[in-house]
């Protein structure tokens, strides 16, 4: 499949702003693609990759607990008992008590860990490798019409992320769910990611890119989708 004819067709008939960005997960460090330098989060990596970077992390590249665990980076028994417990989130207001925090957490998806040794990214439109995951910045509207093209000839419904950080929501979670995924974000990624108040995110396994960006161009010759500005 030509994911990158894809992606310039996905970024034309949305017309989105931002590159969407391919995430891929290797149990082997690829030889041809440079190895990210320093540390960062993965929300950071995602910005990175919309701007037209290619690289790979390891687990020594991330600097986030979150990034970390749901990606499968690492065991969450290896952390020290106040990440594991959550207590690190209460003082800076995320949750309340650690209780809640707890409870929170059941909802999140993680990859299982230590069965993958890296993850690539690259933006769609340059990829030279089989995605896993294609995660996007939209606005209301592209979001939109992103479920529809998903529910067009299939019937399915995406799933609407939580509070969740987005290293489960947009990316565990499509991964290990196959279904198209939406939200605005957690307080974290949205500090830390270069994002506008106004756009939302979305994921879409790999396995439908194809099928929804076809019934995007097929939309937009119908009248429901017809814009004036279109």
């Amino acid at each position: 499949m030509d994911y990158q004819k894809l992606g310039k067709k996905l970024k034309n008939v949305l017309k989105l702003e931002k590159n969407p960005v391919a995430i891929k997960w290797v149990s082997r460090e690829p030889r041809n693609i440079h190895k990210e330098e320093g540390k960062s989060r993965f929300c950071t990596k995602l910005d990175k990759a919309m701007n037209g970077e290619v690289f790979y992390s390891t687990a020594d590249e991330e600097e986030c607990m979150g990034g970390l665990r749901y990606t499968g980076m690492k065991d969450p028994k290896e952390f020290p008992k106040n990440m594991r417990s959550g207590a690190f989130l209460v003082p800076g207001g995320v949750y309340k008590t650690i209780p809640a925090v707890q409870r929170s957490w059941k909802g999140n998806m993680a990859i299982e860990p230590n069965i993958f040794n890296a993850i690539i990214f690259s933006p769609l439109i340059t990829v030279e490798f089989e995605p896993d995951v294609i995660f996007l910045v939209a606005n209301a509207r592209q979001g939109m019409e992103i479920l529809h093209a998903n529910a067009y000839d299939s019937g399915s419904h995406g799933l609407g992320a939580d509070s969740g950080p987005i290293c489960s929501s947009m990316a565990a979670i499509p991964y290990l769910t196959g279904k198209v995924t939406y939200g605005f974000g957690d307080i974290g990624s949205r500090n830390n990611m270069n994002l506008d108040d106004e756009e939302i995110l979305i994921s879409i396994p790999a396995s439908d890119l194809e099928r929804i960006t076809n019934n995007l161009e097929e939309m937009k010759t119908k009248t429901f989708f017809r814009r004036k500005d279109s």
